[in-house]
C-alpha cells in the first residue's frame, strides 16, 4: 500500500475511532478551555527534561528547559470528526500562520489563523465555508492539507482537501478543490482557482514566492486516477503544466533557481520542473526520501526526511543536485515526521516524530538535529506534563515553524482531551498551539 493510500486508510480509522469516542466520553466539551479561564498557559519546568525509557542512548537531552506557551485554537465550538491539523505552517514578519479543520464531510470547514506574539492571541483570518458560500448539499472541504506560504506580493497561499474520501463525487457537486489566498494586511480573502486539475483534491503544495507560481500535488476525487503534478501561475491565473505521477506528499522548492523537485513515492524517481525552461517535469539522477522538506538555506541546501518506517534525514544541494544521507531522525520508537524546519543559520533542524499519532509514547519529544555534528538532542518532552497540568495529550503534528531569529519554535498539535477509548488509544479531538522558547544555551553550535 503506498503512503497516500495508507494515510487515507489510517485517517478513516482515526475518524471512526474519534466518532466512537465522542459518543461515549463526555469529557471533551466544546469549546476547549484552559483552567481558571486563562487564554494562554505558560510553563517552564524541569519535568520537560524527563526522558522516557524509549529514548535511545545516543540521544542527548537539553540541560535547560524551555519556556512554553500553550493555547487552544478558536472555532472549535462543536465536535469535529476530528478537529485536526494536516497542513504545514509558517512564520513571517514575526507572526505564525497555521490552519485546522473539522474533517466533516460532505460539508466540512477549515480555518486559517494568525498568531501575534505581541498580543498574544490567535486570530481567525479565513473561514473557508463562509468564503465559498456554497448551497446546501454541495461539497465544502474539511481540511487544509497543503502548506501555507507567503508570496512576495504579501498574500498567503494555500489549498483545500476533502474531509472524507467518499464525498468527492457528482452527488455532492464536486468539481475539484480550491487554491485560496489571503492578504493579512488588508484582510481580503479570495479564491484563485477551483479544480486546477478537474475533480482532484490538492493535499500537497508549495509556493515559489518570487516567481509567484503555486505548485501542487493532487488526489483524485474518484480515488483511482493517478496523482497529478501541476504548476499554476498566480499572476496570470492559469495552469502552466500538469503531469501524471505527481508528488505524493511534499515538494522541494529551490528558491534560488526557481526549480521544484518531487517523487511519486518515497525513494521513487526524482523529478525536476524548471519554470524558466518550461515543458513537462523531467527525471534526474538520484533517490531521496521526501515526506517533508525544509526551505532552502542561505548556503543552498534543502533538508528532507523519509516517510514512516524509515525516517532518514537527507540533504539536497540545490546548485549541484547532489543528494547526501545525513542520518536517522528518530529518537525513540516513532519515525513518522511530516514537518521539518531549519533555523536561520542552517545549522539546526527541528521536528517532532510521531506525526499521525503516538508521539506521546516517546514523551512527545521536541528534537533538534545538528547538521554539522549529525547529532540529536531533545529540547523538551511535553508528555505527560501537559496531560497532568491541563488534561491535554499531544499526539503529533503536521505543522511547525521556526521564527526568523531561531528562538521560537511554533507547533500546531493534534491532541486529545476526552481520554482514551476502550482500546486504550487516544483519538484526536482538539487542536492546540505551542510556542517553544528555545534557550540561548541550547542553540549554541
Amino acid at each position: 500500500m503506498n503512503d497516500r493510500r495508507h494515510e487515507a486508510y489510517l485517517c478513516l480509522v482515526l475518524v471512526t475511532v474519534t466518532a466512537f469516542a465522542s459518543n461515549t466520553n463526555a469529557e471533551a466539551t466544546y469549546p476547549p478551555k484552559l483552567p481558571a479561564g486563562k487564554t494562554i498557559h505558560s510553563s517552564s519546568s524541569k519535568k520537560f527534561l524527563n526522558a522516557p525509557k524509549t529514548i535511545r542512548d545516543d540521544v542527548a537531552v537539553a540541560k535547560t528547559p524551555p519556556t512554553i506557551d500553550f493555547l487552544y485554537y478558536p472555532e472549535q465550538n462543536y465536535p469535529g470528526r476530528p478537529w485536526s491539523v494536516w497542513g504545514d505552517s509558517l512564520t513571517t514578519d514575526g507572526k505564525y500562520y497555521s490552519a485546522i479543520g473539522d474533517h466533516l464531510a460532505p460539508q466540512g470547514n477549515a480555518f486559517v489563523f494568525e498568531y501575534d506574539p505581541d498580543s498574544p492571541s490567535l486570530k481567525t483570518l479565513v473561514n473557508v465555508q463562509k468564503l465559498l458560500d456554497l448551497p446546501e448539499g454541495h461539497y465544502t472541504p474539511g481540511k487544509i492539507h497543503s502548506r501555507i506560504d507567503m508570496g512576495s506580493d504579501g498574500w498567503l497561499y494555500f489549498s483545500t482537501h476533502r474531509g472524507s474520501t467518499r464525498v468527492t463525487t457528482d452527488q455532492y457537486h464536486y468539481e475539484g478543490d480550491w487554491i485560496i489566498r489571503h492578504h493579512p494586511k488588508s484582510g481580503k480573502t479570495e479564491t484563485l482557482a477551483r479544480g486546477p486539475v478537474p475533480k482532484h483534491c490538492i493535499p500537497t503544495s508549495v509556493l515559489d514566492p518570487e516567481r509567484l507560481i503555486f505548485y501542487g500535488g493532487t488526489a483524485a476525487g474518484n480515488r483511482t486516477d493517478p496523482v497529478m503534478f501541476f504548476a499554476y501561475d498566480v499572476k496570470a491565473r492559469r495552469v502552466l503544466e500538469t503531469a501524471v505521477d505527481g508528488p505524493y506528499r511534499y515538494i522541494i522548492l529551490a528558491k534560488s533557481t526557481g526549480r521544484v523537485y518531487y517523487v511519486n513515492q518515497d525513494g521513487g524517481p526524482l523529478m525536476r520542473y524548471d519554470s524558466k525552461a518550461g515543458g513537462p517535469p523531467v527525471k534526474i539522477d538520484g533517490s531521496i526520501g521526501l515526506r517533508s522538506a525544509t526551505e532552502e538555506t542561505a548556503d543552498g541546501f534543502v533538508y528532507t526526511v523519509s516517510t514512516r518506517g524509515d525516517g532518514r534525514i537527507w540533504r539536497f544541494n540545490t546548485k549541484t543536485e547532489e543528494i547526501e544521507e545525513m542520518g536517522d531522525a528518530s529518537v525513540g520508537t516513532k519515525d513518522y515526521i511530516t514537518s521539518l524546519d531549519v533555523d536561520p543559520t542552517g545549522r539546526f533542524l527541528y521536528y517532532i516524530p510521531g506525526a499521525h499519532g503516538g508521539s506521546q509514547q516517546d514523551g512527545t519529544p521536541i528534537v533538534q538535529f545538528d547538521v554539522k555534528k549529525r547529532t540529536k538532542k531533545v529540547l523538551a518532552f511535553l508528555h505527560p506534563f501537559y496531560k497532568e497540568e491541563i488534561g491535554y495529550v499531544m499526539l503529533g503534528t503536521f505543522a511547525s515553524a521556526i521564527d526568523d531569529t531561531g528562538e521560537k519554535l511554533y507547533v500546531t498539535w493534534n491532541g486529545n482531551r476526552g481520554g482514551a477509548d476502550r482500546r486504550g488509544r487516544f483519538p484526536f479531538d482538539t487542536c492546540a498551539m505551542t510556542v517553544i522558547h528555545i534557550p540561548e544555551s541550547e542553540r549554541r553550535p
